[in-house]
């Protein structure tokens, strides 16, 4: 009996067109599903669109139409880019629909019929931007937004949200692991502990939402009709409740870090006053932010998923996503970082490990992966061996923790071992000798070097599907889909596995991809849809970005011969990396291949400082490291960067360092 596994995304506000902050949700979540079914897992994986409320009202009006059309068009766009990426959902929930408000109505029932909703009349602010109550006098801003409230006076039904404080925290001291990270749990925790009052759950002051039961003057207050979308969209309140008792309580519900409140308060209270089980967890992302220095501040709009994916690939932006960004805290996104990270990793990485490994099989053995020898084996053969599945178990656990960077760290850590581990072994060399002993070892290295290759394309699939899927199928082993991940070990791969057709999976990206991408966002038409952006206020789950109307350009200043502009200077990215690991590289008398910690990731960088410099005595020190240079190769070694030295004309170089402690990470200004 296969393990269920049911995965939620926030559904999202049709208030403003999709943007990249909602695909980073909707990626991670599709990620975690991927993953799920290679285990075997029954999984369902929920997403949708949230689409009554104040807010979208008035952004209808605004527009021209109806609430209906407005919702039907931007729903759509959400849908349309969600096929152009190959995401998977299993299902995709709209609150307009009749399914929907038939199961919310059905919860109203219960939690009324269980003695929790009584009427009454509600005198206060309201921030329509968060279709939030909130507590402050009239005029003050939104505690959470920032954005003027108003005052509203109304007859309303309220929610005994106070009769459950004592319960709620019982739920979250006695299950720590229900709220993730545990940064978002103790918020909520102290909000709670802070006192509950009972809630407003109906408005009757607009009529764009559904009907409360018996009483269709109200409408169901936004908060507990989208939130009950996880359970109507597996027929909670219909005839047919079968996907409901198979897939429900929720696994995980993934949201973003503004709406904690209403997930892990107000969701629990709502289940728990129908007597209805809880999900068994729910984890909070943090934002992605733009880095305003490299994105065009004034344009004040943010970027469209599609335009990525037009350019690098679905994989890229999800590669990028994921291992640049610590999932649970804000991260930060521009088209530079983007375009590096898709070189050094796709391109250069994996990219180029599958296009070598393969190459040679098909040139040295007629495309059939060949017998390793054991009279030809070495302990870098083995090394290679205990590194993967070391890979193996680590990137389990560290993905069943949605520590989806340190993962795919990990798994990268195997793919640069095995490119060091090609050079060293030159199996180049080894074929032009011809002899028995040589053609031995050229066949081991080559099979070790494919399964490792095998071993990281299964466990990096849920996250890159298209090109593992493509490089699964060059390596002869048929659809990858199709794997038990389950079973994955070292020395799978079978002998004489016949090879297919070998191709580039990442085409290494020059500068004129960020041009590109750039332009296309100045378009401001989308890809996907053949429109122009929806203009509202900012979605309910935001991307920060600049609002600024653009200024009149001015003429730039003249610049002295021989000087740059500080936006020059600004364009080199220096930051403070600690040495890891540190040695000679063979047959090269002034390089050393470093690894350096630059706080949220571990580099390799080579340096022309052998002969200033032994190896044992830099290991643990700090240097100064241009983090941005585009990746370039050394003796068939990849560098990821440059470390900053002095060079006295004649004399031997000279690290740039520190009289004081500099924290790792931190960037030179």
């Amino acid at each position: 009996m296969p393990k269920k596994f049911y995965i939620t995304t926030p559904i999202y506000y049709v208030n403003a067109r999709p943007h990249i902050g909602h695909a980073y949700t909707t990626i991670a979540c599709d990620t975690i599903a991927r993953r799920h079914r290679m285990l075997g897992d029954d999984t369902w994986f929920l997403t949708g669109t949230d689409e009554h409320g104040q807010k979208i009202e008035r952004a209808a009006q605004a527009a021209g139409k109806t609430p209906q059309q407005f919702a039907d068009e931007v729903s759509a766009q959400f849908r349309a880019l969600w096929k152009h990426m190959g995401l998977t959902p299993d299902d995709f929930i709209r609150t307009t629909s009749d399914r929907h408000k038939k199961g919310v109505q059905a919860l109203w029932r219960k939690i009324r019929d269980n003695g929790y909703i009584y009427k009454g009349t509600y005198t206060g602010q309201y921030c329509v931007s968060d279709e939030l109550y909130v507590d402050a006098e009239p005029g003050a801003p939104c505690p959470d937004c920032g954005r003027p409230t108003e005052t509203v006076h109304e007859e309303n039904y309220y929610f005994k949200l106070s009769a459950f404080q004592d319960q709620l925290i019982r739920l979250y001291t006695e299950h720590p692991d229900f709220i993730r990270p545990e940064t978002r749990r103790n918020e909520v925790l102290s909000f709670v502990r802070g006192g509950l009052r009972d809630l407003s759950i109906s408005r009757s002051t607009f009529s764009w939402g559904i009907p409360v039961p018996d009483d269709p003057k109200h409408v169901v207050y936004v908060w507990l009709d989208a939130l009950a979308n996880y359970i109507t969209a597996l027929g909670y309140g219909s005839a047919d409740t079968s996907k409901y008792e198979k897939y429900w309580p929720a696994d995980v519900h993934m949201i973003g870090k503004e709406i904690v409140r209403f997930h892990c308060v107000y969701w629990p209270a709502f289940l728990l006053a129908a007597g209805l089980p809880l999900p068994k967890g729910i984890t909070a992302h943090g934002w992605l932010l733009f880095e305003e220095s490299k994105m065009s501040k004034s344009r004040g709009n943010i970027v469209r998923a599609e335009t990525i994916v037009d350019v690098l690939g679905a994989d890229a932006l999800r590669y990028f996503l994921l291992r640049e960004v610590v999932f649970g805290s804000d991260g930060s996104f521009s088209f530079d970082a983007l375009v590096q990270r898709y070189n050094s990793d796709l391109a250069n990485g994996l990219g180029n490990l599958a296009s070598r490994t393969l190459t040679m099989i098909t040139r040295y053995f007629r495309g059939e992966v060949p017998y390793p020898s054991h009279s030809a084996q070495t302990p870098a053969d083995a090394a290679i061996a205990d590194a993967a599945k070391k890979v193996i178990a680590d990137f389990a656990a560290l993905f069943d923790q949605y520590q989806f960077s340190r993962a795919l760290e990990a798994a990268w850590g195997l793919v640069a071992a095995v490119d060091k581990y090609i050079v060293e072994n030159e199996p180049w060399s080894l074929d032009e000798k011809k002899d028995e002993e040589s053609r031995a070892r050229l066949a081991t290295v080559l099979y070790t070097s494919a399964e490792a290759l095998r071993i990281v394309t299964a466990l990096a699939h849920p996250v890159i599907p298209e090109a593992t899927a493509k490089i699964w199928s060059q390596m002869g082993l048929g659809d990858i889909k199709k794997f038990d991940l389950t079973q994955l070990q070292w020395g799978q791969l079978r002998l004489g596995t016949k090879l297919g057709e070998v191709q580039a999976v990442f085409p290494r990206a020059d500068k004129s991809a960020v041009e590109r991408m750039q332009k296309m966002e100045e378009s401001g038409a989308s890809v996907v849809t053949g429109v122009s952006p929806v203009q509202p206020s900012e979605a309910k789950q935001p991307m920060a970005a600049s609002t600024e109307t653009k200024p009149a350009a001015k003429p730039a200043p003249a610049i002295p011969d021989g000087k740059i502009s500080i936006d020059d200077f600004a364009k080199v990215e220096l930051r403070v990396a600690q040495v890891k690991t540190a040695e000679r590289v063979k047959g090269a008398d002034k390089l050393l291949r470093l690894e350096v910690d630059l706080g949220t990731e571990v580099r390799q960088l080579v340096a022309g400082i052998a002969e200033s410099y032994a190896p044992e005595t830099l290991i643990g020190r700090k240097v100064v490291v241009v983090a941005n240079l585009a990746p370039r190769k050394l003796r068939g070694l990849e560098s990821n960067g440059m470390i900053v030295a002095a060079s006295p004309e004649g004399g031997k170089a000279v690290l740039a360092g520190f009289l004081e402690d500099v924290p790792i990470g931190t960037r030179l200004k």
